[in-house]
């Protein structure tokens, strides 16, 4: 594999949930609890999973918007949690995110022209090379000219979406961190930007995050999947690898809940049963063991760590071999990516 330019291990956060006169910290939830994941430079990773499992957390986490409790996040060999608020800064150019909602993202005050050339602006560059780099990132996105002097509630939500995708790519970033860009959108609008999304990498030389629940939309962009749920990453693999045989259960329910018009209606599966656990008290061992169909008495007593089952496919589930966290304890610090070649000669 090549050398990750994004290289996460064991990210954590915690937040504390206040409540009272004092307003005191009474319970904690564990949002992000031991994420380790890589990205190979001009690569689209695809993180998938239920609403509230942590995805969201982890992108910020990623780009320092909110400090991690533990673990580290490295970016190109530099480790984004240690440095200083100017060094931090200056990498924020090669780092950039583009938002879930299109309209709250955007300031309603300012126009199209401001909106993205402020990008180029915090950065130090001024006059004729602000206004030339909009009006080249405008057609870029698919805008054209006349739309830097629109105000965002003069624009659709895909044309919104578009702005914040200029504005993000205006300063040429390395990595783009997506964060369900297009849940927000209606259907025929969102074919139209993911189309736009594999045509900017490309163009762009994108290494990219790109975060959703909808399977679809993940298996058309991703080069490579992690599945989250409550925040742990539970199977991690090349994306052609994981959909052609999903191995955790909780992979499985949600790859055949996914929208398949080649299904016929009556052999639709069952939901997941049971609810998803509170966040606040997530269930001992294995956490997706309350709404597992295979559970067994280990799950209970054990969580399972992520081992390789395949070359570039590894899965934390006790129904494979090695994912004992008792057996694997010394190679758990591995991160998706490197684990197979430690693993590879028991497994053989």
């Amino acid at each position: 594999m090549a050398t990750p330019l994004l290289d996460i291990r064991d990210l954590r956060k915690t937040f504390p949930v206040r409540g009272g006169w004092l307003g005191r910290a009474r319970a904690a939830v564990r949002a992000v609890d031991g994420v380790s994941f890589t990205v190979e430079p001009g690569s689209t990773l695809g993180l998938v999973g239920e609403s509230g499992c942590g995805k969201s957390t982890t992108a910020r986490l990623v780009l320092r918007l909110v400090e991690p409790d533990g673990g580290s996040v490295h970016f190109d060999g530099r480790d984004v949690t240690a440095l200083s608020d100017r060094d931090l800064r200056a990498l924020r150019r090669e780092m950039q995110i583009v938002f879930q909602d299109p309209y709250s993202s955007l300031n309603p005050q300012m126009c199209v022209r401001d909106l993205i050339g402020f990008n180029l602006r915090v950065h130090g560059e001024r006059g004729a090379a602000v206004e030339a780099a909009v009006t080249s990132v405008l057609e870029d996105v698919g805008l054209a000219r006349g739309y830097a002097a629109r105000y965002p509630h003069e624009l659709s939500g895909g044309q919104r979406q578009r702005v914040n995708l200029a504005r993000a790519l205006v300063v040429r970033p390395r990595l783009l961190v997506a964060d369900e860009p297009v849940s927000a959108l209606d259907k025929s609008v969102q074919a139209q930007v993911l189309n736009l999304f594999v045509d900017l990498r490309a163009r762009y030389g994108l290494t990219t995050l790109f975060i959703s629940h909808d399977l679809n939309v993940v298996e058309y962009l991703s080069d490579w999947v992690a599945v989250m749920y409550l925040g742990q990453i539970v199977e991690w693999g090349r994306a052609d690898a994981v959909y052609a045989r999903p191995l955790h259960p909780y992979t499985q329910a949600l790859m055949a809940a996914a929208p398949d018009p080649d299904r016929p209606r009556g052999q639709r599966p069952p939901p997941l049963a049971g609810d998803l656990p509170s966040p606040l008290d997530p269930p001992s061992g294995c956490r997706f063991r309350t709404r597992c169909p295979h559970a067994m008495p280990i799950c209970a007593e054990q969580p399972p760590v992520l081992a390789p089952q395949a070359p570039a496919h590894t899965v934390a589930c006790h129904l494979y071999p090695g994912t004992d966290s008792k057996v694997l304890s010394a190679e758990s610090e591995t991160t998706p990516g490197t684990q197979y070649s430690a693993l590879s000669t028991r497994h053989s």
